[in-house]
């Protein structure tokens, strides 16, 4: 079964509110003998919109741009981690898991449910500094979450992104967990192929 757990953009899915909208402008035009309409489509995103990758140069000034991040990394064996009740992440809620062997977690929450709520979550589920740290010290080599970021909402500092960031761990935000369960799937997650950039928008695929 292969689970397609990345959202599908258009211009209205919620996006970040200090960011742009997502623009997508049909620019259809006759062919040159005006027997028939050729159909393109204009589309103006930012790089963190819907699901994406944060390579680390989003906040670590000398960090990997996105192209640099090895394709090694977004493929692979992932563990959908199912973890509802709570407003963030820490240890308290990882440390009773089983971590041996994973290498690759996707946190499923509740906020898988708010894609089509019309507006922004301001709400969402996080993962807190020391959750970063707790799955870095277990050699976790990709974190993703449901939702736009994987910061707190309005944080003073990114102290989340810094953690696993400045390690090297890929971060995947804005996942669409909503239809999979929690388990052990193969992971297929891959940005466009962008030159230098902080990140990007990718499609994630899940199969079991």
């Amino acid at each position: 079964m292969i689970y397609d757990v990345s959202v599908q953009l258009s211009n209205d899915l919620p996006v970040w509110p200090s960011g742009p909208p997502i623009r997508l402008e049909s620019t259809p035009h006759l062919s040159r003998d005006k027997s028939y309409t050729i159909h393109e489509t204009f589309i103006h995103i930012s790089s963190h919109m819907g699901t994406h990758i944060d390579a680390p140069y989003h906040f670590v000034e000398n960090g990997k741009r996105l192209n640099e991040i090895p394709l090694e990394r977004l493929v692979g064996k992932a563990t959908v981690v199912e973890i509802l009740g709570v407003r963030s992440i820490g240890e308290r809620e990882l440390r009773p898991l089983k971590w041996v062997g994973v290498e690759r977690v996707l946190f499923k929450t509740e906020n898988s449910k708010h894609w089509h709520d019309g507006s922004f979550y301001e709400e969402f589920v996080y993962l807190e500094p020391e959750g970063a740290r707790f799955l870095i010290e277990r050699g976790i080599q990709l974190v993703g979450i449901d939702y736009l970021s994987i910061e707190k909402f309005r944080a003073e500092k990114h102290l989340t992104h810094f953690a696993l960031l400045e390690k090297d761990v890929v971060v995947i935000e804005g996942l669409d967990l909503s239809h999979v369960g929690p388990g052990e799937y193969s992971m297929v997650a891959l940005p466009l192929n962008l030159l230098g950039t902080d990140g990007g928008p990718t499609r994630v695929i899940l199969i079991n």
